[in-house]
């Protein structure tokens, strides 16, 4: 008997989300070997988007859910787990009924197919399922952040990012905003609407623009003008910080662990055709031949603050895993302070919402390092930013939703004295 179309895709999704759920793995980690039998691009695209989709709005599909059956079906039940999966793509990506169904419940053979149809059939009557207009935050992320933060970046989750852009001339950003549909927020950058196929955008292989958040290149932005100085870009892959600084006329060195990262890293510098030093090497053991006149630590950390891209993150980040991170911080900011020459300045960014990785380890750096504050002014960040009281910044997915968002960053900047 054939199989249905679409239901490769559909295991695939279903895939993803077991090695979410059972095995901590990121949506990314799991892709090779969830995705293994679905070759076309478009096939892929789908399945991740469901996979997406339904972490997205977890809360609210199993509320759905357990308002249909007075039957427990325990979160890793795969009844509930078919049934997430099939009311977000109705409810999400607009699949027809009967579509969702034919692929949806072959993924039940030999389970509870009678009640998973029973089940979505009452769901997807005319009128019957809503959504709110924001995701329902997990109930231990809500206690994390608290119900006041966690409301207000709710509303930036709904849906996945539009394409942000960094440009390698600044000097082109209104000419290559009208050129390419899009719209700008500051020098250097340009927002184009999500599903933009990268490859295929005007001047990808000339290398004159790189994919990176705008939130995540405002760290590189408040070092300004490099001028043949030194700068270390620590935890550097996949490269858009040493592009930035790279352009900027820093004299870079690119720091990072892992091998894979780190040819990326090159790749991107091939094709943009900007000039850096990479060196692959774990920063806690490592020793430079000199001193810095910049630091930029793009931390390790939990990165809550990806979960408008990454709404694994939701579901797999706990208290221990923040705190692990910490030691981590905490030691690469310390190694820094001692690689600055004097009047060398140093930003610490994370791309982490949780306060432990961020405000706390601003206001350890400013107890602990013996460096002096140097506060970020509102002149230097994208329009509809501000700096917080302490001279730092702090973004969320909530801000600026009118115009499509952004992630969530801690950014702290620092001077050592002369």
């Amino acid at each position: 008997m054939a199989l249905p179309p679409g239901l490769p895709v559909r295991r695939a999704a279903l895939r993803l989300l077991d090695a979410v759920f059972r095995r901590g793995e990121t949506l990314e980690q799991a892709e090779t070997a969830a995705l293994g039998d679905v070759r076309k691009a478009p096939d892929r695209a789908l399945a991740k988007a469901i996979a997406g989709e339904t972490l997205r709005w977890l809360t609210d599909l199993d509320n759905l859910i357990d308002s249909a059956t007075k039957q427990n079906l325990p979160d890793d039940a795969k009844a509930r787990m078919v049934l997430r999966l099939m009311l977000a793509q109705t409810l999400r990506l607009e699949t027809p009924p009967h579509a969702v169904i034919a692929t949806g419940l072959p993924l039940l053979a030999g389970g509870p197919r009678r009640l998973a149809h029973g089940v979505f059939a009452a769901l997807v009557k005319p009128g019957r399922s809503v959504l709110p207009e924001a995701p329902t935050l997990p109930e231990r992320v809500t206690e994390r952040w608290g119900a006041d933060k966690a409301a207000a970046i709710a509303p930036g989750l709904a849906f996945p990012p539009e394409l942000d852009l960094a440009l390698k001339d600044a000097a082109e950003t209104e000419t290559r905003a009208v050129a390419m549909g899009g719209v700008t927020f500051g020098p250097g950058h340009v927002r184009l609407p999500r599903g933009a196929a990268v490859e295929s955008l005007a001047d990808y292989k000339a290398g004159d623009w790189w994919v990176q958040d705008l939130a995540a290149s405002i760290p590189a932005r408040l070092l300004g003008d490099g001028a043949g100085r030194h700068a270390l870009d620590l935890c550097a892959a996949p490269g858009g910080k040493t592009m930035q600084l790279a352009a900027s006329g820093w004299n870079v060195t690119a720091l990072d662990s892992s091998k894979r990262r780190l040819e990326l890293l090159k790749d991107n510098l091939k094709r943009t055709g900007l000039k850096a030093s990479p060196v692959r090497a774990d920063a806690l053991t490592w020793e430079p031949k000199h001193r810095f006149d910049a630091i930029l630590i793009d931390a390790p950390c939990t990165a809550t603050g990806t979960c408008r891209r990454h709404p694994d993150v939701l579901h797999r980040i706990g208290k221990g895993h923040v705190a692990e991170m910490v030691d981590l911080q905490h030691s690469l900011a310390a190694k820094a302070a001692v690689w600055l020459n004097p009047g060398g300045v140093l930003v610490y960014a994370v791309c982490s919402l949780e306060a432990e990785e961020g405000e706390e380890q601003g206001a350890w750096i400013n107890a602990e390092l013996g460096l002096a504050p140097a506060p970020i002014k509102a002149e230097e960040l994208p329009a509809g930013l501000t700096p917080t009281s302490e001279g730092w910044l702090r973004t969320h997915p909530g801000m600026l939703a009118e115009q499509g968002g952004l992630d969530g960053f801690f950014v702290g900047r620092w001077k050592k004295p002369l």
